[in-house]
């Protein structure tokens, strides 16, 4: 059976976490491959909502596995206590959950460094969570980070920490001038969480292989959006990981043939969290009401998201560097309200007009958008669970997207509940 990668195709908070539990009822193992717990997916069951940040929204079907791949870096902290919350649900994890033993661990220092690197650039603040997620990376790179094969296993732990603690201390203490951390404490505090988590530790890439060779239908899930890759997106506001679909193949261990199509998940319109360029950000009552009626707050850290039009600039190369064979539309039900909609079709960038999306952020600062007006719907779509139901207006509307991006909507949500889908093909039954 085919992998299939779900990815986000604007700036994170397309509601992937629905998608994903929606589709993985299919699925006989989930994935997630990057990012840590600085990205929240909200799902709503039966009228309970349940937000996940670091365990795959696979885990609420009791029958799929899930995995945390290598390419994550997670908080133990926070990892037990969404473990206590899926398990108050009455939902098991031993034996259905399982941590990549070559996953980095997010320490204490990386958190302080995370405010203080912030706070030091000012005016130039990137806008992250303070989750430790940038410094956790960046100690990946530079080789000092800890993973948890040693985080599970006590006298490495020990000597892993030793090594790096003094050179942490040293960046705090004299070039932040805040206190340094001590060794016996941090081992306090970690001590009962690799405890608890060493039974779900695991080598992960033979489990993802052993899947591919029974033949199993694999979903691979990643966190944030394509335009907050650390590569192709808007550098330096982006994430630590790669958003891409193909940060699959290093942050899962799995090779490109594995995978044989990508899902995109696009808003019904723009939204962002912190800092960076955004061409269709509406400083307005529109951008208000945006907010407003989808309820545009972080699920992780509360902050209200930037709102604006649909730009397909933008998504045109998201599904470029993402090679999307299906999409996945979300929240048309909140621009129901509206008598008119705006999509951008095209910048203009020093007096000309582009449709390609400017891969340099001072271009990108300047771009104007270039907007086709639609007709709004004025009627609410969240109770339609077929194409024919829908209104024409609404079909216009989402017959334009596919006609300007060339790739086929083929489930549109239409609530945030499992049963709030409309689903036209199976995205699942479609390869590149």
């Amino acid at each position: 059976m085919p992998g299939y990668v779900i990815v986000g195709m604007q700036w994170g908070d397309e509601g992937k976490g629905k998608i994903v539990d929606f589709l993985t009822s299919q699925a006989d193992l989930v994935v997630r491959h990057q990012g840590g717990n600085n990205a929240g997916h909200t799902l709503v069951v039966e009228g309970h909502q349940t937000v996940l940040h670091l365990i795959p929204s696979g885990i609420l079907h009791e029958k799929t596995v899930c995995a945390i791949g290598n390419g994550t870096v997670l908080d133990p902290a926070v990892l037990v206590e969404e473990l206590d919350e899926v398990s108050g649900m009455g939902i098991a994890c031993e034996g259905r959950l399982f941590i990549s033993s070559s996953a980095h661990v997010i320490m204490p220092y990386h958190k302080i460094l995370d405010g203080a690197q912030e706070k030091f650039r000012g005016k130039n603040k990137i806008g992250t969570t303070g989750r430790g997620i940038g410094p956790a990376y960046a100690d990946k790179a530079d080789r000092l980070g800890i993973r948890f094969a040693d985080f599970v296993n006590p006298d490495r732990f020990t000597m892993k920490l030793e090594e790096v603690l003094d050179y942490k201390n040293a960046i705090l203490t004299q070039t932040f001038q805040l206190p340094k951390l001590e060794l016996d404490a941090i081992i306090a505090e970690y001590a009962p969480l690799a405890e608890r988590l060493a039974p779900y530790v695991a080598d992960t890439v033979t489990l993802v292989h052993k899947a591919i060779a029974k033949g199993s239908r694999i979903v691979f899930e990643g966190a944030q959006g394509c335009m907050l890759d650390l590569d192709h997106g808007t550098f330096p506001y982006v994430t630590s990981s790669t958003t891409l679909s193909g940060g699959v193949c290093a942050g899962a261990g799995v090779g490109p043939k594995e995978v044989h199509g990508v899902i995109g998940i696009v808003k019904a319109y723009s939204t962002r969290v912190g800092e960076g360029p955004f061409p269709t950000e509406l400083l307005n009552g529109t951008g208000e009401l945006l907010r407003k009626y989808g309820q545009e707050f972080g699920a992780t850290t509360g902050r209200p998201r930037r709102c604006g039009w649909l730009d397909l600039v933008q998504l045109r190369r998201a599904a470029q560097l993402n090679g999307v064979t299906s999409l996945v539309l979300t929240k048309p039900d909140v621009l129901g309200e509206f008598d008119s909609l705006d999509i951008c079709t095209g910048y203009e960038v020093n007096g000309e007009t582009t449709h390609e999306f400017p891969a340099q952020l001072d271009e990108l600062e300047r771009a104007k958008p270039q907007y086709e007006s639609m007709p709004g719907w004025k009627t609410d779509i969240s109770g339609c669970r077929t194409w024919d139901e829908l209104p024409e207006n609404a079909k216009a509307y989402f017959l334009r997207i596919e006609e300007v991006l060339g790739i086929p909507i083929h489930i549109i949500s239409v609530g945030p509940g499992r049963e709030q889908t409309i689903t036209r093909q199976d995205p699942l039954q479609v390869q590149a």
